[in-house]
């Protein structure tokens, strides 16, 4: 009985002194924190431009903006003028003056984009264009050489380009572009490459200041403004709000962007474009019969507005109306290329247009 009774004894002093320490162990346990770490971290506050954004790597910068429209990989476009008056100011014994009128002036033309090289550093996009632009006048035939030319054989273009983007940190880029296209009233038994080719240049240094802004300053060898020649080029590419941006490549384009919403884009604002045609007579001229061959430089403005839906997930409609007003439709001869043959003055047009283009799936850009 003694040995049972110590035996009680000591273990309810044991029990007394858990007790004592059960509320301080308890305590210790609601002060000291959970060794487990928590994964993810939280997300930091953002604005709704840039919530896609949480949770990815760095990217090498680029001159895109987010709330720009998806890149468009191949269109097809349809463009169409109202009448408008032609006057035509010889400076030529082989020509006389004359004045008309086009009925119609119709642009088809389709493009195609696709990435031949995707690496962080170093991107390269191939590009091909087929342009077709005609000429409808009233009273044909008119009896007048220029005039004649346009109307049965039209104007082409047959281009290449190649695009590079290398991209140098992630606040830094550079941009470049070369360009070739074959441009003229050629048909396919007559093209010679050495006689219609073109080639324009364009290279850009820019800085990606944010997901919703970036710029740059650089140099266009082309002809945008008829001419070929050397021209600054400033890029500015700034989305403001979940609604408002802008995009431009001054001088050449300025366009105000309103996103209506995640697949309706509204634009307005004003193109310049220019081409260089080289036209070959059928007829020998009367007076200089070497007069063979001569340049059509033209130069257009073009004051728009835009819109751009989405049909399906690859598939993009776009349509825009706006005035279209031509600077120069002047013609050249080719021999030295600064003597001028035929002052052209195009009156201004009202111009609609109407775009189906394809863009990459939804489910490609969230891989």
């Amino acid at each position: 009985m003694t040995s049972i009774s110590a035996f009680l004894r000591r273990g309810g002093q044991i029990l007394g002194l858990v007790a004592l320490f059960l509320p301080v162990l308890d305590a210790q346990a609601q002060v000291r924190p959970p060794r487990t770490r928590v994964y993810p971290r939280p997300a930091p506050p953002t604005d709704s431009l840039t919530d896609e954004l949480v949770g990815k790597e760095k990217e090498f910068a680029n001159p895109s903006v987010l709330g720009q429209g998806p890149s468009k990989g191949l269109i097809f476009h349809y463009e169409r003028t109202t009448g408008f008056d032609i006057t035509s100011n010889s400076r030529s014994s082989d020509f006389t003056d004359r004045s008309g009128r086009v009925s119609n002036n119709d642009r088809f033309i389709v493009k195609g984009y696709i990435p031949v090289w995707n690496r962080p550093h170093l991107k390269m996009v191939v590009g091909v264009n087929y342009e077709r632009e005609e000429f409808e006048f009233e009273n044909r035939p008119t009896g007048y050489t220029l005039y004649d030319e346009l109307e049965e054989k039209g104007l082409k273009t047959l281009g290449t380009q190649l695009v590079v983007l290398r991209p140098i940190d992630e606040r830094n880029f550079i941009l470049g572009r070369v360009k070739g296209e074959l441009n003229g009233d050629y048909t396919s038994s007559e093209l010679r490459l050495k006689d219609y080719l073109r080639m324009s240049y364009e290279l850009v240094y820019g800085w990606k200041k944010s997901p919703t802004f970036s710029w740059g300053i650089g140099a266009q060898l082309g002809y945008t403004f008829g001419r070929r020649s050397i021209y600054p080029a400033i890029m500015y590419n700034r989305t403001w709000s979940d609604h408002w941006g802008v995009e431009a490549l001054f001088p050449a384009r300025v366009l105000v962007r309103h996103n209506a919403s995640a697949k309706s884009l509204l634009f307005a604002g004003y193109d310049v474009n220019g081409l260089s045609y080289i036209l070959k007579f059928r007829e020998t001229l009367p007076i200089d019969p070497t007069l063979t061959t001569v340049e059509l430089r033209e130069t257009e403005l073009k004051v728009r507005g835009r819109w751009e839906r989405e049909i399906y997930d690859f598939l993009w409609f776009g349509a825009e109306g706006g005035y279209r007003y031509n600077n120069s439709f002047d013609v050249f001869d080719r021999r030295n290329g600064r003597t001028k043959v035929i002052d052209n003055k195009l009156a201004g047009t009202p111009y609609f247009s109407l775009e189906l283009f394809i863009v990459p799936p939804r489910r490609f850009l969230k891989q």
